[in-house]
């Protein structure tokens, strides 16, 4: 008997986990151009991070995706990340990306990711908005800003509610991420601590993949221990 496969929502929510890390690149016109985001998940890929969340606060978003969904589609992840409205969400998914991750909670976008086939990651911080987020189909949900709780919130969330997935944003160091993972997150968005302007704005992409290799091994570590 053949196992059928599974669809691509969930072929590609379980990449996410299996990599463990989410990097969020968030950059501003002095660290480059499109070019430069690609280059940055090429780096990110090499490190073994395969799933980089280009935000739509950096310049150029939608055109990074694209190009970068093209570079790296075949090996790793290109999603988009700050998205409010269902409308954003289109234009990233039609532009490329292969999930969409939120700050807040828009039941819209989750349809809208859903109805695409992609994966969805709001954004809430309260149990009762975790939940919600969980009950309206949320594949993941990113506990933002998690930086102001620390990795036991994340252990008093699952206790009464252990089916939940959830991943934090905010606060995500190479000090912290074993915590995180020990606490029970299911993957870790990780920003200014890994995707680090300097090193981009300098093309210093080996350093990147360096710093990627690093938050790789300390996760796949807390895994097995």
């Amino acid at each position: 008997m053949t196992t059928a496969p599974m669809p691509g929502r969930l072929h590609t929510l379980q990449r996410i986990i299996d990599s463990g890390l989410i990097a969020v690149i968030r950059v501003d016109a002095s660290t480059g151009g499109v070019q430069a985001l690609v280059d940055t998940c090429k780096a990110l890929r090499d490190g073994g991070v395969l799933a980089s969340e280009i935000t739509m606060t950096s310049p150029n978003a939608l055109d990074a995706i694209h190009h970068a969904s093209e570079q790296v589609g075949n090996t790793a992840l290109v999603g988009v990340g700050s998205v409010l409205d269902p409308q954003t969400a289109r234009a990233a998914i039609l532009a490329g990306a292969s999930f969409v991750f939120g700050p807040t909670l828009n039941l819209d976008v989750i349809t809208t990711a859903h109805r695409y086939d992609k994966p969805v990651v709001p954004g809430a911080l309260t149990p009762t908005e975790i939940l919600t987020a969980f009950e309206h189909g949320a594949d993941m949900v990113k506990v933002f800003p998690a930086n102001h709780f620390g990795p036991t919130y994340f252990k008093d969330i699952l206790a009464p509610m252990p089916h939940l997935r959830l991943t934090p944003t905010g606060g995500v160091t190479l000090d912290t991420a074993a915590d995180w993972i020990k606490a029970g997150a299911v993957a870790l968005g990780v920003g200014s601590a890994l995707v680090k302007k300097d090193l981009i704005k300098n093309k210093d992409f080996a350093g990147l993949t360096k710093l990627a290799r690093q938050f790789k091994q300390i996760v796949d570590d807390a895994r097995a221990s």
